[in-house]
């Protein structure tokens, strides 16, 4: 009998050998003696070429059916371990019922500052956006806000111990009012922007006052802008935010960026089950022809309509929430009630 009919016993062996293996390491290693290019097996079919030939074709038959039962019970094997690999470690009842991942929420003041941005993107809004830490240039001059202004007194702004800048001693921003200075600074008009951030005052915690809010601003300039289209654009969104039975009026004020300024106070069912007819949620006006000049604007040619209003406000009276610092604890009882 010629020897390749006498592969059995080199067969058993090597299929031994797979079935031994503990982990895919080990089985990779049994697969290299055998069907590697130095493996046992695999020296074995280089002899083919040496056989006469007319023995080659049963030798080549006989070699390849071994072959290819090998390489099935490799592949089975690894299988097997593969499955055993990504077995959890411990026990686990998979009749159990699912564990359901809890879904995120976004934070109230950021579900009302997009309730905002929403209500002027489609009034033709932009967002702009500019940075927290800023001059005095772009935080008071240019807003016409004097020296002597009670808000840049140390005690009400937090500025910084760094010397000043080319314009003035830095400053975490009051309002969010110098984005506009610095978008009319960048680009010629008309201007339609709206700006929510953060804003920073040396207040003391308390239940409607917190160091660090949140403010959104409003300015458009193009010709021939009123009090008319402040009025209607004021009215359109705080009817969308809180409801429509929301009534809006406007008392006379003063503002050193704006001329008219006033103060916008706002009536519904929230502020009446408050006890009060009244509350004052907003300042606004016309931009100060000062202003224009100091951006390079021509106040002769372009008027413009500015409004400022804090966002903690209208959240607490959209949720009746009684106290400011409750955003900012992250409390998650509190929190997921939104």
């Amino acid at each position: 009998m010629a020897w390749w009919n006498d592969l059995e016993p080199l067969k058993q062996e090597a299929l031994a050998a797979f079935a031994a293996a503990g982990d895919l390491t080990a089985l990779d290693q049994a697969r290299a003696a055998w069907l590697g290019s130095h493996g046992r097996f695999t020296a074995l079919m280089k002899h083919l070429g040496s056989l006469p030939k007319e023995e080659r074709p049963a030798a080549g038959k006989a070699m390849n059916a071994v072959k290819a039962e090998l390489e099935a019970a490799l592949a089975a094997r690894r299988r097997e371990l593969e499955l055993e690999a990504a077995r959890p470690k411990v026990p686990y009842d998979f009749t159990l019922p699912g564990r359901r991942r809890r879904v995120g929420r976004l934070h109230p003041l950021t579900q009302v500052i997009e309730d905002i941005v929403r209500s002027f993107r489609r009034l033709g809004f932009a967002v702009a956006d500019g940075p927290e830490l800023e001059d005095e240039y772009h935080c008071f001059d240019a807003l016409n806000t004097p020296a002597d202004h009670p808000a840049r007194d140390t005690q009400d702004t937090f500025y910084l111990p760094d010397p000043a800048g080319p314009r003035g001693r830095w400053l975490l921003r009051t309002h969010t009012s110098s984005v506009q200075i610095r978008v009319m600074e960048s680009q010629p008009p008309p201007v339609r922007i709206i700006v929510p951030g953060r804003v920073y005052r040396r207040d003391n915690a308390d239940a409607t006052h917190n160091p660090t809010f949140h403010q959104i601003e409003g300015l458009y300039v193009d010709r021939g802008v009123t009090v008319g289209d402040l009025k209607g654009t004021v009215e359109h969104v705080f009817r969308e935010l809180m409801g429509r039975d929301v009534r809006i009026r406007f008392r006379p004020h003063y503002f050193s960026y704006t001329e008219p300024s006033y103060e916008i106070d706002f009536s519904n069912a929230l502020t009446r089950k408050m006890g009060r007819e009244w509350l004052e949620i907003a300042g606004c006006g016309m931009v100060n022809p000062v202003v224009f000049e100091t951006v390079g604007y021509d106040p002769e040619v372009w008027t413009g309509w500015a409004f400022g209003f804090g966002i903690e406000r209208i959240a607490m009276l959209r949720y009746g929430i009684p106290d400011i610092r409750l955003f900012y604890e992250n409390d998650l009882r509190f929190l997921h009630q939104f």
